[in-house]
């Protein structure tokens, strides 16, 4: 049968055509001959099929003769499950079966959970029983019993592992027990309160052994420790006996230049010893110190056996209790009243020093072999860790004490210094010229001196007597020493800006003694390393870096005096601005407006110098006063070159102001000749006038004469150079000429001649003006800005030099 159902391929019908191309559509024969094969193969498998079934028929009948035996089989199976169903659905007996099954199951269930409620409850009812047993006990003395019954109660309930979900009485239970328990550590503390007491009149600790609390009469103390002792209550039934002890007899027993003595006294009764007595005496001879600590060490241990023999009786664990309540603060006590006193305040007395370490690991011995210390735990030898510590207390102490004196004296100093500072001239080294004071100071890297503040020179004394001990003492205490110096040296840097906060706002002398500290400071600490490192400890040499701390002071200095001259600047400029542009000073009002703001202008300057002068070094001087005049010149030379309309009688006056502002200052000029004489590094330098220091001066001192030079005069001026060296440039010179000079042929012809014959042309006076300026901001930052000020006459010379090759002859002017 398997070929019959071959696929039959289309291709074998149509052998003998081109079907190799899919695309090609089929004619109409060939689909007739399609349709003919067809038909043919279909008959043939018919008759195959046919044959098949005739070849095979008994096969085919023995298969359908199975097939019906099932099927009747079948139904046969369903009548019977169909009986059975309806005998079961009649009488239903597995419905009365499983109702038995489930009430035998809740009797049980409730059987078992009565006889768990039965359980419990005998149980609470027999915790609850405990729970009186032990109050009764309490009340009856039976106190170990009772503590007993409280500790195995505090297990049962389960005290401190409580569970999620527990059944209500057991908080109630717990509730219970907790009342007790706060009962029994009442009981038991008026137990140690009657059993342990200091009389205030006798000054005596009296320990009683018969004990009377609440009608229980004839307690013993054992008892009580006992009990306590069970219950686990100890620390917190000795607590305020401890406290009395610490209080009464540790502190008097310790106290330094005036320590007690104790005496015992056993008090004997009929039944034996009823009572022990301490009694704290007055020492014989108050003027004893006792430096090495043997009988301050004595008295505390007749103490402690006091209290080891009497109150703990002798027992290891009751003595360990007591010693965990009370060590530590005996321990303080110790450190505090004794050991830190006696630290040495000089290096060379630490050797003696070890007498006491020995003594202090002696006591703690002793201490360890009565159980009042731990023997394995470390953190009870705190005082031989002390003791044997000793460099580091000392070195610790005395950081202590320099960081309080440098505290001391930045704040006690108030920045003041004497009125005849103000009259001073220049400092200088070993010349003869200055006046000696404690307030002058060298300085190391330069052949000035200069005014500090008394905070300052205070402050390196004590940085130089403290180096000094650095190199004399041992590795820990020199590294101390070497940080209570940074420190020390950096509190300036914390406390003084924010004293002087105010000051360092206004024009004073507060805030020239500040920069003058910040650069003394500076070159100090550049310098210490120099000075002291080779006799420093080995092992600190490599660590002792004290040159990082130089720029910061070196930065402050600047930064302060940068905003003093910021200050100066705004002030005068405010005052310049009252001028109104000194336009229409031929009138009167404006001319006395004017006048009064210049007057105004020459009292600041007057008082910078006043300040700035006895205090700053010489060049510091020159250069800043330079730089304020230079600021204050160039502004009223701008102010007076844009005014674009001059009458007459206007030029006059403007030159009046002029040569009065100049003639107020003539003091101040000679005081800048003077210290730039005095700093001068050669001759050259000595030969230089002051219009090179200052360039606005050379141009307002022409710009006056100016005023009433005649236009012809003016145009000469121009065409030799004598100008252009002053300062002006074209666009300044024609707008100048402009504003005085009527418009004529000889004013055009004057413009020409500037403009073409004797000078530069408009762009390049433009270039010229732009070039000057950027080169003035750049010589004001230079002299601001560097790091170190001396480099400001090089940098200023080789800028004269450049500027020589550069420029033409005619265009020369010296940079300040």
């Amino acid at each position: 049968m398997d070929p019959l159902f071959d696929r039959i391929n289309v291709r074998d019908l149509l052998s003998g055509h081109d079907l190799s191309d899919p695309s090609t559509p089929l004619s109409a024969p060939d689909l007739r001959l399609i349709i003919s094969r067809l038909e043919s193969h279909s008959l043939h498998i018919k008759s195959k099929v046919r044959s098949y079934l005739l070849s095979h028929r008994e096969d085919f009948a023995s298969l359908f003769s199975q097939c019906n035996d099932a099927v009747f089989k079948t139904n046969e199976i369903s009548d019977n499950v169909s009986g059975i169903l309806s005998l079961i659905s009649d009488r239903p007996i597995d419905v009365e079966i499983c109702k038995l099954v489930d009430e035998i199951g809740r009797t049980t269930k409730e059987a078992r959970e009565k006889r768990e409620m039965l359980g419990l409850l005998k149980i609470i009812v027999g915790i609850c029983e405990r729970l009186e047993g032990a109050r009764s006990a309490f009340s009856d003395g039976r106190l170990r019993f009772a503590a007993e019954e409280v500790k195995e109660l505090k297990k049962a309930l389960r005290i401190g592992d409580e569970e999620e979900g527990e059944p209500i009485v057991y908080g109630l239970l717990r509730k219970q027990w907790a009342d007790l328990f706060d009962e029994m550590q009442d009981l038991f503390s008026k137990f140690m309160e009657n059993a342990v007491r200091f009389e205030q009149d006798s000054r005596t600790i009296r320990v009683k052994y018969k004990l009377c609390v609440d009608k229980m009469d004839g307690i013993e103390l054992h008892t009580v420790m006992e009990a306590m002792d069970v219950a686990g209550i100890l620390d917190y039934s000795l607590a305020k006996a401890a406290d009395l002890i610490i209080k009464h007899a540790i502190t008097p027993a310790v106290s330094y230049g005036s320590p007690a003595m104790f005496a015992e006294d056993v008090n004997q009764g009929s039944e034996g010893i009823s009572e022990t007595v301490l009694k704290i005496l007055p020492s014989q001879d108050c003027k004893i110190v006792d430096v090495d600590g043997d009988a301050i060490y004595a008295r505390v241990i007749q103490v402690i056996k006091f209290i080891f023999k009497h109150i703990c009786f002798e027992n290891g664990s009751w003595i360990r209790s007591f010693g965990r309540l009370t060590w530590p603060r005996i321990s303080d006590i110790i450190i505090s009243k004794f050991l830190s006193k006696v630290v040495p305040e000089d290096a060379s007395k630490l050797v003696d020093f070890q007498k006491i370490v020995k003594c202090t690991s002696e006591f703690e011995f002793s201490l360890k072999e009565m159980m009042f210390i731990s023997a394995s735990d470390g953190k009870d030898y705190r005082l031989s860790s002390f003791s044997e510590n000793v460099e580091v207390h000392f070195a610790f102490r005395k950081k202590t004490e320099i960081l309080g004196k440098a505290r001391n004296s930045l704040l006690q100093c108030d920045f003041s210094l004497p009125q005849d500072y103000t009259s001073k001239g220049p400092l200088l080294k070993n010349d003869g010229m200055a006046i000696n004071s404690s307030n002058q100071v060298d300085l190391i890297f330069s052949s000035e001196r200069c005014v500090v503040s008394k905070a300052a020179s205070q402050l390196m004394e004590l940085v130089h007597q403290t180096l000094q001990d650095v190199c004399l003492s041992s590795a820990r205490v020199a590294l101390e020493f070497y940080h209570a110096v940074r420190d020390a040296i950096l509190l300036y840097e914390a406390v003084i800006p924010v004293k002087l906060e105010r000051q360092l706002d206004g024009i004073n002398q507060v805030a020239i003694l500040m920069y003058n500290d910040c650069l003394f400071l500076s070159q100090e600490i550049l310098g210490l390393a120099f000075e002291y490192r080779t006799d420093f400890p080995d092992s600190i040499k490599e660590h002792a870096v004290f040159a990082d701390m130089a720029p910061r002071f070196h930065l402050m200095a600047e930064e302060i005096l940068q905003r003093q001259i910021r200050i100066v600047i705004f002030n005068l400029r405010e005052a310049i601005d009252g001028a109104d542009g000194f336009q229409n000073t031929h009138q009167m009002q404006q001319f006395e407006s004017a006048k009064f703001s210049m007057d105004q202008a020459v009292f600041i300057l007057e008082k910078v110098h006043i300040i700035w002068e006895p205090l700053l070094r010489p060049s510091t001087y020159k250069r800043s006063m330079c730089m304020v005049l230079e600021s204050v010149f160039s502004r009223i030379t701008k102010d007076i070159l844009l005014l674009d309309d001059l009458a007459a009688e206007e030029t006059l006056q403007l030159q009046r102001l002029i040569h009065m502002m100049l003639d107020n200052l003539s003091s101040l000029l000679k005081s800048l000749i003077s210290a730039f004489d005095s700093n001068a590094k050669s001759e050259e330098d000595t030969s230089r006038p002051i219009d090179d220091l200052i360039p606005s001066l050379r141009k307002i001192r022409k710009l006056g004469e100016l005023l009433d030079m005649p236009l012809k005069s003016i145009t000469s001026a121009w065409e030799s150079g004598e100008l252009m060296s002053c300062g002006f440039t074209i666009l300044e010179l024609k707008d100048f000429i402009r504003a005085i000079f009527a418009d004529s042929t000889l004013r055009k012809e004057c413009i020409w001649r500037i403009e073409n014959k004797g000078g530069m042309t408009t762009q390049q006076s433009k270039a010229m003006e732009q070039y000057s300026t950027q080169q003035v901001h750049l010589g004001v930052s230079m002299l601001i800005k560097l790091p170190i000020l001396e480099q400001v006459d090089t940098n200023c010379h080789d800028l004269n030099r450049w500027l020589k090759k550069t420029l033409p002859t005619s265009q020369h002017f010296s940079w300040p």
